[in-house]
Formats: C-alpha cells, sequence, structure tokens
C-alpha cells in the first residue's frame, strides 16, 4: 500500500497507539473465539491498514470501532502505519477458534474441495493471503468471525473487493461453512505461534499489574 511505503514504521511508538485498541482486542490482539473480534495478530500489514482506512473513511461498516480510527483519537498516517506494524509482529494465538468438523469428516474433505476450488486462488493454499495484494491470511483467524464476515458480504451487509464478491455470492451459506471450517484448521508455521495459549504480551504486563 502506498501510504506504507511512505514512511518509515516506529514499532515502539505503534505499542503505544496500540493501548487504544487492546481494550478490545485484548493485548495479545487475538481477539475472541466466539467471532465478536478476530485475531489480528499475525495478518498482514496492508490488510490491517486497508480495513482501518475503510471504516475510517466509511468505506466498510463499523459503528463500533470507526469512533476510534479517526485522527482525533488514534492520530494520523503515521499512527496507522506504526500500530499495523506492531500488531503484524506479534505471535498468534495457538489455540484459535476453529470449525466444527474435524479432519477425519466428510464435512472437512468437502470444505477442502470447496476452499480450493473457489477460495486457494486469492487467499493461497494454505490460508496464507497476500500482503502485497492486500488478502487477508485467513490461517490462524477464527472461524466464527471469518463465517459471520463471509455471510455479511454475500447478503451485502459488507463490501468486499468484487472479485470475491462474485465468488462467495455463487456459494451456498454451507458451503462457506465447510470452506471456512477446512481453513481454520490449516496448521499455521510454528514460528508465526506464541509458545502457548497462556502466552501474555510482555509489553503490556505493567499495565495489567
Amino acid at each position: 500500500m502506498t501510504i506504507v511505503l511512505h514512511f518509515t514504521p516506529d514499532p515502539e511508538n505503534g505499542r503505544q497507539v496500540y493501548d487504544i485498541c487492546a481494550r478490545c482486542h485484548l493485548p495479545e490482539a487475538w481477539g475472541t473465539e466466539d467471532g465478536t473480534y478476530p485475531q489480528l495478530a499475525g495478518q498482514h500489514r496492508s490488510v490491517l491498514l486497508k480495513q482501518l482506512l475503510d471504516i475510517r473513511e466509511g468505506r466498510r461498516r463499523s459503528p463500533l470501532m470507526r469512533p476510534f480510527v479517526q485522527p482525533r483519537i488514534v492520530g494520523g498516517y503515521q499512527n496507522l502505519v506504526d500500530v499495523v506494524t506492531y500488531i503484524a509482529a506479534l505471535p498468534m494465538n495457538p489455540a484459535h477458534g476453529k470449525g466444527p468438523w474435524p479432519e477425519a469428516t466428510p464435512e472437512y474433505a468437502q470444505g477442502k474441495q470447496v476452499y480450493q476450488t473457489n477460495c486457494a486462488a486469492c487467499h493461497g493454499q494454505q490460508g496464507e493471503g497476500d500482503d502485497a495484494r492486500r488478502i487477508p491470511r485467513l490461517q490462524g483467524q477464527h472461524y466464527a468471525y471469518m463465517r459471520r464476515q463471509a455471510i455479511d458480504a454475500k447478503r451485502g451487509l459488507r463490501e468486499v473487493d468484487p472479485g470475491m464478491s462474485s465468488v462467495i455470492i455463487k456459494l451456498s451459506d454451507e458451503q462457506i461453512a465447510l470452506a471456512l471450517n477446512y481453513v481454520s484448521r490449516v496448521e499455521v508455521p510454528k514460528q508465526d505461534l506464541a509458545p502457548s495459549p497462556g502466552w501474555r504480551n510482555p509489553d503490556f504486563s505493567e499495565v495489567e499489574k
């Protein structure tokens, strides 16, 4: 994203800016398994920045978040670049919320086929996304969050890229659930994960005391 290229990221400032976000998204940026909040840790910088700007400019509807991404609260572009750089570098939750169908089930196999046929060309075979193309990383994301966002996109309640819109509108709700179940169970590279589900962000240890 052009804006990223125009600013040299300052992760330490990003940590300070993240104070605003941590109240809902948690210090670890892991969100919640029920999908109320997404896992932000480990997401691509360009994706995070695009979402913040889309919410700020009203291109993505999020009444809860919109006040917090305005310049008077979060600051200007430099602060946005800094905070997404900080978030993207955080280790991911090794126990994120997964879909209901484990690998041994026929639903898992069906979901794998649906995903590979309809989603993998953009989101990647392992759900790794693409930072340069601003395509979200799905691996490690909470199943409930992905399902809600996908259904909203299908029903026109969330504006998405035209390419995704043309694909998702053709899928049934069941196919969407199966595909997202599969990608929610893709193994996340070990180096991207926190050492355990009990890991706590040391940058906030003093705050929690």
